[in-house]
């Protein structure tokens, strides 16, 4: 599951922030909002870097520059609040918005995680499933459409219940126990 940039940025400041006095955190709004500049001035005009300088915007620019200006805004609503309440120390057990986020991505990353455990059982399955098509004789043919009208299963209902009912004895011979079908 890929996270939005305010998902990331809620988690990332309120880890960072944890501790830090009202001054610190007017610090990090403040660098927050250079990073936030700089990466727009990047998207407006690229800067050409040579083989011998590193690019710091290896990574997607666009991505970049909405990681910071979510972080910024998460800063700001974490300066506002500590401000609002009066805060000297930002504590997040006590942040009952940031708290609720968290709890929020916590419940679709579990979600996330259940749907894709699920896709995965419905693979694994999907590999162990046969499907064939049987050409039997007339007089097989017969006996295994009469069996399955009587048992109010189709043709194929009734052969893939036999199949499962099925097993190779050690002495080679094919056998299926008496079975009620369902």
């Amino acid at each position: 599951m890929q996270w939005s940039a305010e998902d990331v940025a809620r988690a990332t400041v309120r880890r960072q922030a944890t501790g830090l006095s009202a001054g610190q955190v007017a610090d990090k709004v403040a660098e927050a909002a250079l990073r936030e500049r700089e990466t727009q001035r990047e998207l407006r005009s690229p800067t050409r870097y040579g083989e011998d300088e590193p690019d710091p915007f290896q990574s997607d620019p666009q991505k970049l520059a909405e990681q910071w200006a979510a972080r910024h805004a998460e800063w700001q609503r974490v300066a506002a609040l500590m401000a609002g309440e009066g805060w000297t120390v930002y504590d997040p057990d006590r942040d009952t918005p940031g708290t609720a986020w968290d709890q929020d991505r916590e419940a679709r990353r579990i979600g996330a995680l259940a749907r894709h455990t699920a896709w995965r059982q419905e693979q694994a399955d999907a590999r162990d499933e046969l499907r064939t098509q049987v050409w039997l004789t007339a007089d097989a043919g017969r006996r295994v459409r009469e069996i399955a009208a009587r048992t109010g299963l189709s043709p194929e209902q009734l052969l893939a219940q036999l199949a499962a009912h099925a097993e190779l004895r050690d002495d080679g011979t094919l056998a299926a126990g008496p079975f009620t079908p369902q």
